[in-house]
C-alpha cells in the first residue's frame, strides 16, 4: 500500500452564502491546521468558540442533513463541506462559521471545492493512517443498504444504485472511485434535489422559504421545475457526495468498496459507525499485549495508587488523538463505605477523576519514562447523567480536541454500556514530576 501524507490546505480562504434550512447568512472560514487535528468546526459567534469535531460521536440526529454538536451548539448541513474536504484529500483543516447551518448555495458541493482549489494543499509530515476494510460490513435501515467491501485497490471506490422507479428520476447507477479530479468533473457540482409537493410543504413551514426553484433542484412530474440537470443522473451523483461527507465522521480516511442502494444519511452514519467497530476490532486483533497498557505500565506512568488509581487498564490507544480505558467498579471499594452505604454509588467527582486520568494515559508515550506528569489545569462542560453502582464496567473514553507542547485539552466521557455516565472537557497541563 502507498504511504500517503496528512495534507491541510496552504492558507484561510473564506466563502459565504445562506443555509440551505434556515436562509441565515453565514460567513464560513476554512483554514490550515496541525497534523491529527481532523476536521473540526468552531462556532465564534458564540463567547466560548466552541469546537465540534467531525466526528460520530458529534453526530445529533436531524432529517434530511448531518448535524453535529458540542452541548447544544450545533453545526447543521455539514455534509456538502465534508464531502468536498473528503474527495480533495484534505485530512486537517479548521472551520469557523457565525451561524448554526453551514452556507449551501447551491445546494451542492462546489462552493467548497472551489475555494480549496483557489487556496491549494500542504502535505504534512506525518503519514495517513486509513482504514482498510478487511471484511465485509453491511449497513441496513429500511430498504436502505450499503455494503463494504475489502478491494485491492488503494483506493475508495463507491457504486450507487438509486432506484425511484415511480417517478421522474427512475433508477440511477453509478460507479466512482475517489479521486479530487475525479471529484471536482463528476461529483462536486451534482445538487441535493427535492420532490415539488415536499418542497412546497418545507416553504408551508417557514422551511427554505428564501429559495426558488432557480436555486435549487425541484422535480415535478415531467422533470426539474424553472430549471434543468446538470447531469442526465445528477441525483445519484449527489447521492455519491452525501455519502462522502457522511464518511469524515469515522475520522480517518477509508479505504475499499462501497455498494450503496437507496441510502441516505440515516444509513450513511450506520455505515460510518460500522466501519469504526471494524476499525476497534482490527487493532484488537492486530497489536499485542505491549501495545496497549495494563497496570504494570499504568502504574510507570500515573503517580496515583491505592485507594486513588481509577484506571485498571488501557485498551486502546490512537498515537495522541483518541484513548480507552476500563475502570472495573467493585463493592470492594473504599468510598462505597460512606457513599452510600444503603444505597452505593460511586461519587461523580471520582468519575472525572478517572476521565482526568485516562487524559494523562492519553500522552503516555509522551510521558513515559519522560519525568513528566499531566496536572489538571480546569474542567468545563461536566454532566453527570447516570449513577455508578457496583458491579458496573466504566469505559472511559478520551479524545484530543487541542495539544501543545506544555498544554492539552481532552474531551471525555465515561460509559457504562452504551449509556453515559458522565462527560467532561478537561484541561491539563504537562510538569515535572520531580522540579528538583
Amino acid at each position: 500500500m502507498t504511504q500517503q501524507k496528512q495534507k491541510t490546505i496552504a492558507k484561510p480562504v473564506a466563502v459565504k452564502g445562506r443555509g440551505l434550512f434556515s436562509g441565515n447568512e453565514v460567513v464560513l472560514t476554512l483554514s490550515p491546521a496541525e497534523v491529527d487535528t481532523g476536521v473540526v468546526f468552531v462556532r465564534i459567534d458564540h463567547p466560548e468558540r466552541p469546537r465540534i469535531p467531525a466526528r460520530l460521536s458529534h453526530l445529533a440526529p436531524q432529517p434530511r442533513r448531518t448535524t453535529l454538536c458540542n452541548g447544544t451548539v450545533t453545526v447543521e448541513t455539514t455534509e456538502h463541506c465534508l464531502a468536498a474536504i473528503h474527495a480533495m484529500e484534505i485530512d486537517n483543516i479548521e472551520i469557523e462559521l457565525d451561524g448554526a447551518e453551514l452556507p449551501n448555495v447551491d445546494g451542492s458541493c462546489d462552493l467548497y471545492t472551489q475555494a480549496i482549489i483557489k487556496v491549494g494543499c500542504l502535505e504534512q509530515s506525518k503519514a495517513r493512517d486509513p482504514l482498510v476494510i478487511t471484511e465485509p460490513v453491511i449497513a441496513k435501515e429500511g430498504d436502505a443498504r450499503i455494503y463494504a467491501l475489502p478491494d485491492r485497490d488503494d483506493q475508495l471506490s463507491i457504486i450507487y444504485d438509486l432506484d425511484y422507479d415511480d417517478t421522474v428520476i427512475g433508477r440511477q447507477l453509478y460507479r466512482f472511485q475517489v479521486s479530487p479530479d475525479d471529484f471536482v468533473q463528476n461529483i462536486s457540482s451534482a445538487r441535493t434535489f427535492i420532490p415539488e409537493a415536499e418542497a412546497r410543504e418545507f416553504q408551508t413551514r417557514g422551511i427554505g422559504k428564501h429559495l426558488s426553484a432557480k436555486d435549487v433542484l425541484v422535480l415535478g412530474p415531467d422533470g426539474p421545475v424553472d430549471n434543468a440537470f446538470r447531469f442526465e443522473d445528477e441525483c445519484v451523483r449527489h447521492k455519491i457526495a452525501d455519502l462522502l461527507g457522511d464518511l469524515m465522521l469515522v475520522g480517518r480516511a477509508v479505504r475499499g468498496r462501497l455498494v450503496a442502494y437507496h441510502s441516505g444519511h440515516s444509513c450513511n452514519h450506520l455505515m460510518a459507525k460500522k466501519l469504526l467497530e471494524l476499525a476497534r476490532k482490527q487493532q484488537h486483533k492486530g497489536v499485542g499485549l505491549d501495545s496497549v497498557l495494563d497496570i504494570r505500565r499504568i502504574q510507570k506512568i500515573l503517580p496515583h495508587r491505592y485507594p486513588f488509581l481509577l484506571v485498571d487498564r488501557v485498551i486502546e490507544l490512537d498515537g495522541e488523538r483518541r484513548a480507552v480505558g476500563i475502570k472495573n467498579v467493585t463493592i470492594n471499594e473504599n468510598f462505597f463505605q460512606g457513599h452510600f452505604p444503603g444505597t452505593p454509588i460511586m461519587p461523580g467527582v471520582l468519575i472525572v477523576e478517572a476521565m482526568a486520568q485516562m487524559s494523562g494515559l492519553l500522552f503516555s508515550q509522551r510521558l513515559e519514562h519522560t519525568g513528566q506528569l499531566a496536572v489538571l489545569l480546569s474542567m468545563d462542560k461536566v454532566k453527570m447523567r447516570r449513577a455508578v453502582m457496583p458491579g458496573d464496567q466504566l469505559r472511559l473514553e478520551v479524545e484530543a480536541v487541542r495539544v501543545k507542547s506544555r498544554t492539552g485539552d481532552c474531551r471525555c466521557r465515561a460509559l457504562v454500556g452504551d449509556e453515559v455516565a458522565a462527560e467532561a472537557q478537561i484541561r491539563f497541563m504537562l510538569v515535572d514530576a520531580d522540579p528538583a
